[in-house]
């Protein structure tokens, strides 16, 4: 290779690179060759040595390889091994002489441009200014760098802060692999700006897109990033500035004339003077949504003003922003959050996100690795009040939320809006008959049509089972949508609502309902954390199986517990429930989660703790005290109501809906069952049919399929090609989603709200929730994320994100419960009611506000959580 084909190698004119050359330029340098070429921006000349020069440089650096290995083995909470472990390779790195032939050719760019004037010189790293991660801080900065020998050192140095600490431990936290990423290194002109700051397309608080931010002060930017001064911050809407707080700004970062830069103080009578005119900040935002176009999304801009121009010096995505679903048209919407519905406000794979869209009762919009409805119909329909108290008994802050909007004027029509559809909730339609064999016919026909999926998709293969897996989501949805249906969980839900505020309006009794409904007959989901107590009871006796038990690491220990004396029995017992239960798991509504039939291994810790923690009967005697203490109340109730004015009525009324609830309480648990029992039918075909394009070498391995929407795999399917780059782009934006908190609430123009509970009748520093099964208790808060990491002691009190089903096992086991997503009819609710735990749910921030380990007090009647010295 001549000497010119290396220069080519190894330095390339900025104007001359685009996002197509991430991995030549790095992230930075990419975004500001693209930012060149948009028509109206100017970015200071310069030039970019590429990642050929950092890769030739590491290969020189002895042991780098050595310490690569070291990183690898860390955590990213290993804080003071990092930190030694990086600061030798960076010693490495700056100490690696850059090699001839590079030197000639940094020198000679620099020729070109006037060798004795100023730089900065700016790392550009390959994982950097992502759509998902911008690692923005990340590596290093250095401005107003003068001459060709004090350049080339600081080119090192740009290397070398690919691996600070704070580097790697971003990386390690993102799960992004040290050796993948490099670093290129840009070299640019160095501007000296009247004033520099930097503008955020939208609001990177309330995520607003229409609105844009601008902090600004004098000097160089630097004395902003660095928090040397509190910048002025203009925000602009619909390109008018609505709002402008001018700070006192007391010191700024000048450039010195042979190089580097220092503090100054301002002078005092301009302190106070803003850093822009507001005609400069509409036209700088202007420019920044021309910017914004062109990428696509809303950016993080730096900028810098020169003689009353603009120059921009940096612009990355905001990766914080939550993405908002695509609404088509230029209208209003209202989007409410299924997980916050379903308890499982997890990121969800494009295979589940698809097959929940395909089989719902409802249309949904993804966005962020979740679903959402829009609601703007229902909030502008007749029906308005209904869907707000029916939200308001889900999700009290989901209804404040909304009702924030409905405050502005204009945001929701004052006409109901026609799109052909009808604008009102699924409700049970007439009332029916309290009669025990409605439930019972239910049931029946629910698992009469399992059975038949389960005979009939075993006859299709290819591109057939995908035709009639499209006709099973019909049947599917028919059976969900059969008014039958509909009317048995109503009534359940309608008697509890009924109990409690007439209990509490005639008895000053609060959340009656609450003890009414303990071991309420028919319950799946209450069941299922019972029968582990069962299984428990069969091992308890054995105890080698239980020390085998304690070791079990992976999920073939069920073909070795024969092996073992009592070992055959524990297998059987565990096989049974799994064959009643095993459809399930942690974020079931997700197809692609593992279930508990493959990955068994997830209940042997909390068998282990029924074991530990119960004797044998639990189950039985739980459920039995359960039954006493409802029909204890029920007569406590009935009798204290007979001796009121027109008690006899009252009682009569009140005996007919305690009947009620206690028929149809529990099957309001049994339609979740009986989709993920259809699910986990769906899900072994369609992975049968991707093993079938592993053995054909279409697919590299079947999980692959997780990444593909159902109608892409059916393609798949049919094409028997796959793009393996798609596949790869959609795993990197899985694992961003999974760092983003989906909103409650948001509007087609970005704006999240959460909601607040205006509530004053809380001690103060309490954590207001939704008081969802009654009682106090006190204990110890265990802060929980992963069920399977649970490690529980009697008298615990769990704390965690959210449950769905999956966590009752947990249940049993514990004293109270405190969750930050759920209503007063979500599946963490009634469990608790069932099982008699106080527990408050819906509780900002529970996870981060309450530590683990930490004494709390539950109040589940009246809704708060108090933390205790």
């Amino acid at each position: 290779m001549d000497e010119g084909r290396s220069d080519l190698a190894t330095l390339v004119d900025l104007r001359e690179v685009d996002e197509t050359q991430v991995a030549v330029v790095g992230g930075k340098a990419a975004h500001l060759g693209v930012l060149s070429r948009i028509d109206g921006v100017r970015v200071p000349a310069g030039f970019c040595v590429t990642t050929t020069a950092f890769r030739r440089v590491m290969a020189q650096t002895p042991s780098v390889d050595e310490l690569f290995d070291q990183l690898s083995r860390l955590g990213p909470d290993d804080r003071e091994a990092i930190g030694t472990v990086s600061a030798e390779i960076r010693r490495s790195i700056e100490e690696t002489p850059i090699p001839g032939d590079l030197v000639a050719a940094i020198t000679g760019a620099l020729a070109g441009f006037g060798e004795e004037a100023a730089y900065a010189v700016r790392s550009s790293a390959t994982a950097e200014d992502s759509p998902t991660a911008s690692f923005a801080g990340q590596q290093d900065t250095y401005l107003n760098v003068v001459g060709p020998e004090e350049i080339l050192r600081h080119v090192s140095r740009c290397w070398a802060s690919l691996f600070t600490e704070r580097a790697v431990v971003y990386r390690l936290r993102n799960g992004v692999d040290h050796r993948a990423v490099q670093m290129a290194v840009v070299v640019q002109q160095m501007v000296f700006p009247d004033a520099a700051g930097i503008l955020f397309t939208a609001d990177p608080v309330s995520g607003d897109r229409r609105v844009a931010t601008v902090d600004a002060s004098f000097g160089l930017g630097e004395a902003l990033v660095s928090g040397l001064v509190n910048p002025d911050v203009f925000t602009v809407r619909d390109g008018e500035v609505v709002t402008r707080a001018v700070a006192a700004k007391q010191r700024a970062v000048v450039p010195l004339p042979g190089g580097g830069t220092r503090e100054v103080a301002i002078d005092p009578q301009r302190q106070e003077q803003p850093a822009l005119t507001e005609a400069q900040v509409v036209r700088l935002v202007r420019l920044g949504r021309r910017i914004e176009a062109h990428f696509g999304r809303p950016q993080d801009i730096e900028w810098c003003l020169v003689d009353d121009d603009f120059l921009i010096v940096q612009s990355r995505p905001i990766t914080t922003l939550f993405p908002v679903p695509p609404a088509g048209d230029q209208e209003n919407h209202v989007y409410l959050s299924v997980g916050h519905q379903q308890m499982m406000t997890d990121a969800m794979r494009p295979l589940g996100l698809s097959m929940w869209q395909l089989t719902a009762m409802a249309p949904m919009l993804e966005a962020g690795g979740r679903l959402f409805v829009d609601a703007i119909r229902l909030l502008a329909s007749p029906g308005r009040a209904g869907f707000l108290e029916m939200v308001g008994k889900s999700d009290p802050l989901m209804r404040d939320a909304l009702q924030t909007l409905l405050d502005r004027p204009g945001f929701v029509p004052t006409t109901p809006v026609d799109d052909g559809g009808p604008a009102r909730l699924p409700t049970g339609g007439a009332s029916i008959e309290t009669d025990p064999a409605i439930v019972t016919e239910l049931i029946e026909r629910n698992e009469a049509s399992l059975a038949a999926l389960r005979r009939d998709i075993a006859t299709v293969t290819g591109t057939a089972l995908f035709d009639f897996l499209l006709e099973a989501f019909e049947e599917h949805k028919r059976i969900l949508a059969e008014p039958l249906n509909m009317q048995a969980i109503m009534a359940g839900m309608e008697a509890t609502w009924w109990l409690n505020d007439r209990l509490y309006e005639w008895l000053g009794e609060k959340n009656a309902a609450d003890t009414l409904t303990l071991s309420a007959p028919g319950n799946i989901t209450s069941e299922m954390g019972l029968a582990l107590l069962d299984v428990a009871d069969q091992i308890r006796p054995h105890p080698e199986v239980v020390a085998f038990l304690r070791g079990v690491e992976d999920d073939g220990f069920l073909d070795e517990l024969p092996k073992l004396p009592g070992g055959a029995t524990a297998r059987d017992a565990i096989e049974a429930y799994l064959d009643r239960y095993g459809m399930r798991c942690v974020g079931e509504i997700d197809i692609t989660r593992p279930r508990w039939s493959e990955r068994p291994s997830t209940l042997v810790p909390v068998i282990l703790d029924n074991v530990r923690l119960f004797e044998p009967g639990a189950a039985r005697r739980r459920f039995e005290q359960g039954q006493q203490q409802a029909r204890e109340k029920a007569q406590e109730v009935l009798t204290r109501l007979r001796a009121l004015p027109d008690g006899e009525q009252k009682a009569d009324e009140t005996e007919r809906m305690i009947d009620r609830v206690r028929t149809f309480v529990g099957y309001r648990e049994y339609p979740k069952y009986g989709i993920v029992s259809r699910y986990f039918v769906y899900k072994q075909a369609l992975l049968d049919e991707a093993e079938r394009l592993v053995r054909a070498g279409v697919l590299t391995e079947r999980e692959d399929v997780f990444y593909l929407t159902f109608q892409e795999f059916h393609e798949v399917v049919r094409s028997h090609q796959l793009d393996d780059d798609l596949i790869r782009q959609r795993r990197d934006a899985f694992r961003s989603y999974q760092a983003l908190t989906p909103p409650r609430v948001m509007t087609s123009d970005g704006e999240v709200l959460t909601g607040a509970y205006r509530r004053d009748d809380v001690p103060a520093g309490a954590l207001i929730g939704v008081p969802v099964s009654a009682g106090t208790v006190e204990g110890r808060a265990r802060v929980i994320l992963d069920m399977a990491q649970a490690d529980l002691e009697a008298g615990d009190i769990l704390v965690t994100a959210h449950t769905d089903p999956s966590w009752t096992p947990l249940f049993v086991g514990i004293a109270g419960l405190v969750t930050e997503v759920g209503g007063l009819m979500t599946h963490g609710a009634v469990i608790a009611r069932e099982y008699g735990l106080p527990a408050v749910v819906s509780v900002l921030d529970a996870t981060r506000l309450i530590h683990d380990g930490q004494r709390i007090r539950v109040h589940g009647s009246d809704g708060y959580v108090e933390i205790l010295p």
